[in-house]
């Protein structure tokens, strides 16, 4: 198919661009344009959550079974438009979230959508779905240059609410995508597939939490899941109230460590096995949320603060990506997406729920005349995860994975 790779690589950048366009600076523009506390923040962040939950309820046997899944894309990101304008105009916390909450219901299947019409045309989706998804990651970081270039994530303009101006920015990129999408190859339901609702959910895999070494792997998953939480839902906050600039533009350094990691990420489960993969990248989340904490505190701020950002793809690609590479290999070959379905609803799900919902609560109970008590925010983050590093190191007997 002519120029297959760059049509599904430009569907990744926008899909991303949109994401990364808002989710990083909702916290503070929450904060800055409708003095939102702690947990109506975490309230915000959590919609993501439910998106997780809910979404296979309202889409996926749908997408499975009757709709072509690029015009169902097209669709969503249409109908996402609106609601990203309906954003851009509310006035307080209460008319914005309802609008918040019905969008992630509906972006949250275009994750999935995507990738099911990228796989469907790829000839080899293990080597070349790499090349595609990289440019979700580059989408993402263009989002948060652009904010920053832009100035809208400096103090003075958070103060006069031109954050509010992502959601503007979202809407017009989301029309944009809904278009191209009806341009992408077709890929209808494929024949004779019977999903059930059970299986999308993830329901056929829960047979491989019999398997003592899943079923660690699986609760330490949805407790690393609290700790990342923190990152997404306070990050931003913490680095405009401290005052960096470019606060937005020096998080996609986050990103830009994603796609190093994402590449040596194959070497070191080959040389080290996937137990010491995981238990580095579970490390990683203690090393940087410790370095956010002291580094509120420091003389050396800045420093200790971008190493913290720059962690994040030894923290995301090792925790979460090597974990489902080893889902899919625990799977067998019936049930590879319902575990796939199984551990996403569990981390994305039940996992950020919880995680965004402290790290709300903490948020305001740490809140002082002038500020946070950041070095207490992050110290807790910090020990969750080293005890979840603990327990695993004792808990998980190493083995190898098989393709």
């Amino acid at each position: 198919m002519q120029y297959l790779i760059p049509r599904l690589s430009i569907m990744m950048f926008v899909q991303f661009f949109i994401w990364g366009g808002w989710f990083v600076t909702l916290g503070t523009f929450l904060g800055g344009s409708f003095q939102a506390n702690g947990s109506q923040i975490g309230l915000a962040y959590q919609t993501q959550c439910w998106g997780a939950i809910l979404s296979p309820l309202l889409f996926g046997l749908l997408a499975d079974r009757y709709v072509r899944a690029e015009r169902m894309l097209a669709v969503i990101h249409i109908s996402g438009a609106l609601l990203m304008w309906l954003m851009y105009q509310a006035d307080d916390f209460a008319s914005f979230y309802p609008y918040l909450f019905v969008y992630m219901l509906v972006y949250m299947p275009t994750l999935a959508l995507a990738n099911a019409v990228s796989f469907r045309h790829l000839a080899s989706p293990s080597e070349q779905f790499g090349k595609v998804r990289v440019w979700g990651t580059l989408g993402w970081i263009a989002a948060g240059l652009v904010i920053s270039a832009l100035a809208w994530d400096s103090q003075a303009a958070v103060a006069e609410g031109a954050l509010r101006a992502t959601f503007l920015m979202c809407a017009i990129a989301s029309v944009v995508l809904g278009l191209y999408c009806f341009s992408l190859p077709a890929t209808p339901p494929q024949q004779n597939n019977h999903t059930s609702l059970f299986s999308s959910l993830g329901g056929d895999a829960l047979k491989l939490l019999k398997d003592r070494n899943f079923l660690v792997f699986f609760v330490s998953s949805i407790l690393i899941c609290i700790p990342l939480a923190f990152y997404y839902q306070n990050t931003n906050l913490f680095l405009s109230e401290l005052g960096v600039e470019n606060a937005t533009g020096k998080m996609t350094i986050g990103q830009m460590s994603e796609i190093l990691f994402m590449l040596l990420l194959p070497v070191f489960l080959k040389r080290f096995g996937i137990k010491t993969t995981l238990l580095i990248g579970m490390a990683a989340w203690v090393l940087r949320y410790t370095l956010f904490a002291f580094g509120a505190e420091s003389d050396s701020q800045t420093a200790m603060i971008l190493i913290g950002i720059a962690l994040h793809g030894v923290c995301y690609d090792f925790s979460f990506v090597s974990g489902q590479i080893y889902t899919d290999a625990k799977a067998g070959s019936g049930i590879k997406s319902s575990a796939q379905g199984l551990i996403t609803l569990a981390t994305y799900g039940a996992g950020m729920l919880v995680g965004f919902a402290i790290a709300g609560k903490l948020y305001d109970l740490y809140a002082l005349a002038n500020g946070h008590d950041w070095q207490t925010i992050w110290l807790f983050p910090a020990a969750f995860a080293a005890v979840i590093f603990i327990l695993f190191l004792i808990t998980f007997r190493s083995e190898s994975i098989k393709d």
